[in-house]
């Protein structure tokens, strides 16, 4: 019967005690080795950042070996760039800055539709030429 019940309870029965409000045992040593644990811990993950830091030096440095040799530029100073072009174009303007005009175009608006629509004309047929010429 003693084995039967070992069996149906497993291990629980060194555990019973603790359960029902009993005293634990308690590890004399047992801060000392959780204080030693997280010390471990923090050292690892130092030595980790440290480890990792210096991948990135290395790798920055072949970054930049790269843009030297091909005169490329850094993402941070392209947009630093354009934006210093940009606020210097605008500088006192409210508005975006106008683009400049193509030779033939504004004042003399009439005279570019006259000569677009006799483009069109000298594709046309005769009699759709004299149609639009009326």
């Amino acid at each position: 019967m003693d084995f039967v019940m070992k069996q149906a309870l497993g291990g629980a029965t060194k555990d019973m005690g603790k359960m029902l409000g009993g005293e634990e045992e308690k590890d004399p040593d047992a801060a000392k080795k959780e204080e030693e644990r997280q010390e471990a811990l923090r050292q690892q993950e130092e030595e980790r950042k440290a480890k990792h830091a210096r991948m990135e030096a290395e790798r920055e440095k072949v970054r930049q070996t790269i843009r030297d040799k091909y005169g490329l530029k850094k993402k941070e100073e392209k947009e630093a760039e354009e934006k210093a072009a940009m606020e210097q174009a605008c500088e006192g303007s409210l508005t975006r800055p106008k683009k400049a005009i193509p030779r033939g175009c504004g004042d003399d608006e009439e005279e570019d539709e006259e000569s677009i629509l006799d483009t069109v004309l000298k594709f046309l047929p005769g009699p759709l030429q004299d149609m639009f010429k009326k």
